[in-house]
């Protein structure tokens, strides 16, 4: 909104009003209103969802400080949605089709994530909004999201090309003057690092390129399902999710920034995508929203986020990630997304496994998702592996230590590119 009356005011001269032209700018003032917005509107909300009796239902599973928490307000995810929905409707312009899919992606799974908190905290029931109708909602934004990218006139790149010099190593990198609709994306580590779907679909012969949009499609529907969920099972300690997400946003406005930049593309050997610098404006407001409810979220937390929130972190990484091609990196980037949901499948693989066999279900963790094993006092399979018991750890300690792990996998992701 403002861009555009901003641009208007530059025509006339009006002092001032170029700087809206520059996403540096923009990114910067989205930064700033997203933190003020989720600050100043975050004690209101709190106190709201504490007059309707929004608060957590704590089952005692014997963790050190749980049910210190029961009572504390949920569905605290409205304040993320709101500082990231009015800075990027503001700051943005909102004819990018990589906006529009970012916006709709943020209310969708907001949407959802609602409708859960709703059932569990307002109708009493535990089990909150039946899991058959989240994974439904997940793939039809991710149908959405797919079908988008791949038959949208807007959604196209410039290729990067290597020029060797004689002893076959890399000389320069060119960035094609042309730009072309493609399903190449990011590879790490290897020199040649565009990966075409259709390579995918070479088994379709003549009906290759329908193929093609059939495996893309289905590729991005379980991308966007298997981080949203991951987000949704990293919501279990104070700030946990939400300082993760904001370690991860800052990665993706940089990778943002460098796709949407000719010269730093050519520098990192990765495709440019003309129209992807406005992201740099939602990657700021992310970041913004995400580090201003942890003024309220950290330990110990005054609110908690709920599935509102940590699903909607989930799919925006997600769909972010999609849209710069860059979703490969997604267990690296996201690797402590992933930790948390692998810690909950192997947990019940094995002991599902252990109990046919033996009889009696084994576990290999104390208890699951990761989080939750080092606040639990005893031993786990996992301990006697290691041959390293670990005691119960404080809760603030946990979050720190994996905000740090977040922070070098952050760093991982971004070098991972010149590492070939």
């Amino acid at each position: 909104m403002l861009y555009d009356l901003f641009s208007y005011l530059d025509q006339l001269d009006f002092p001032g009003a170029g700087m809206f032209k520059y996403v540096s700018f923009r990114s910067g003032l989205a930064l700033i209103l997203s933190l003020f917005i989720s600050t100043s509107i975050g004690r209101r909300i709190i106190n709201k969802l504490q007059r309707l009796q929004i608060g957590e239902t704590v089952r005692n599973l014997g963790l050190e400080g749980q049910m210190n928490k029961k009572g504390t307000p949920t569905m605290g995810g409205i304040i993320i949605i709101i500082a990231i929905l009015i800075p990027v409707l503001l700051c943005a312009r909102l004819n990018n089709v990589y906006l529009i899919l970012m916006l709709i992606t943020t209310i969708w799974l907001g949407g959802i994530g609602f409708a859960d908190d709703y059932i569990k905290v307002f109708l009493r029931n535990k089990e909150g909004l039946h899991g058959r109708f989240k994974i439904i909602g997940q793939v039809g934004l991710g149908l959405i999201v797919g079908l988008v990218l791949y038959f949208s006139p807007d959604v196209v790149i410039r290729e990067n090309s290597e020029i060797l010099n004689k002893d076959q190593t890399v000389e320069d990198v060119r960035i094609h003057s042309e730009v072309t609709k493609s399903t190449q994306t990011t590879i790490p580590f290897l020199k040649n690092n565009n990966f075409d779907y259709a390579y995918l679909a070479a088994w379709a012969g003549d009906h290759r390129e329908e193929a093609t949009w059939a495996v893309f499609i289905l590729v991005v529907i379980f991308i966007v399902t298997a981080v949203s969920n991951g987000a949704n099972l990293t919501d279990g300690l104070d700030g946990l999710a939400a300082g993760s997400s904001a370690i991860i946003g800052i990665a993706l406005g940089i990778l943002a920034y460098m796709s949407s930049h000719a010269e730093f593309a050519s520098f990192l050997n990765i495709m440019f995508i003309p129209g992807a610098e406005e992201l740099v404006v939602f990657a700021a407001a992310f970041f913004g929203a995400t580090v201003g409810f942890l003024w309220y979220n950290s330990y110990p937390a005054q609110v908690f986020m709920g599935d509102t929130g940590s699903l909607t972190l989930g799919g925006i990484i997600a769909v972010f990630a999609i849209i710069i091609r860059k979703e490969l990196l997604i267990p690296i980037l996201c690797g402590v997304f992933l930790a948390e949901s692998l810690s909950v499948m192997l947990q019940v693989a094995y002991f599902k496994f252990t109990k046919k066999k033996y009889g009696v279900g084994k576990r290999i963790f104390k208890m699951t998702p990761l989080h939750h094993h080092f606040q639990k006092a005893g031993n786990s399979g996992i301990d006697a592996i290691l041959q390293k018991p670990y005691g119960v750890i404080p809760e603030s300690k946990i979050v720190v230590r994996f905000w740090l792990i977040g922070i070098i996998l952050a760093v991982i992701t971004i070098v991972t590119l010149k590492m070939r």
